[in-house]
């Protein structure tokens, strides 16, 4: 099966300005890809060829083996964009109705209902978008993304508004998606969510990616911290060292009361990767 999203030697230029020089970045099925950078990265005009606003220079773009832009390949596609309106007036339940119809979905009432009970809001189906809390209208904005059942869903910045329980909430409905086998591309500054949810991580910079990898793979070891009984300190040394350091520390005659691997964290990767911009 073709990934979701094929991105190959991608460049974009608007006259003397280069969006976009030469990226390589795939999304596959059931994956959540995190898309970070300094604002001018080129993160927008990614998503913006992906989604079909935008043609690229040159190089490719493909969306469930089809080229980016083209009917079939928007078919597949679910967008939520960062500053997203809905008409006030109009209830969660008109708010899909709408996008079905725009989408051409002929899921009829089973569908929305399916999606409301997805996103927790079955219950606030018939109210209006002007009396739902913030966290309420992200979640009926994801909604809106998956009418048609997308393969490949675009997020731009869909928890930065919220408190860290609605962040919480969006978290555990990107996980859901996942284990659905929806792909996600999720743009976001917030980068503790990203490394909370996501299976890979691409940082963008000046149009190239900077670095790409699994949270896990990008972050490195700092030492070993060590706490016995003449206090605490850091070692030079990775997971594999911990045995060999407490024995030592054993040996000397220290009781030790914790020993913790010191990792660096996805915020250490990122300001190392953009020269300490953060933006």
């Amino acid at each position: 099966m073709a990934a979701a999203l094929a991105v190959h030697a991608l460049t974009k230029r608007y006259g003397p300005v280069e969006a976009l020089g030469g990226v390589d970045l795939d999304v596959g099925e059931g994956e959540l890809v995190g898309l970070l950078g300094p604002n001018g990265a080129g993160k927008s005009t990614l998503v913006k060829i992906a989604c079909g606003l935008v043609h690229a220079t040159t190089g490719s773009a493909d969306v469930c083996g089809a080229r980016a832009g083209s009917l079939e390949a928007r078919r597949q596609i679910g967008y939520l964009a960062e500053l997203f309106r809905f008409p006030g007036w109009a209830s969660a339940d008109e708010v899909l109705l709408l996008h079905q119809r725009l989408a051409g979905s002929t899921g009829g009432e089973r569908e929305r209902t399916d999606l409301l009970e997805l996103v927790a809001l079955v219950d606030a189906r018939s109210r209006r978008v002007e009396e739902m809390s913030k966290g309420m209208q992200q979640r009926l904005g994801i909604a809106q993304a998956l009418v048609g059942s997308p393969r490949l869903l675009l997020l731009d910045e869909p928890t930065s508004a919220l408190d860290p329980v609605g962040r919480r909430t969006v978290r555990t409905l990107l996980e859901e998606l996942r284990e659905r086998g929806v792909s996600v591309l999720l743009n976001s500054h917030l980068l503790s969510e990203v490394e909370l949810v996501c299976d890979r991580v691409v940082i963008l910079l000046a149009g190239k990616v900077a670095t790409a990898g699994g949270p896990g793979e990008l972050v490195r070891a700092r030492g070993i911290e060590l706490e016995t009984d003449r206090g605490t300190r850091v070692v030079d040394g990775t997971r594999d060292d911990v045995p060999r350091i407490v024995e030592e520390a054993l040996a000397s005659g220290e009781r030790i009361y914790g020993v913790r691997v010191l990792t660096s964290t996805l915020e250490d990767v990122y300001l190392e990767a953009v020269g300490g911009e953060i933006s």
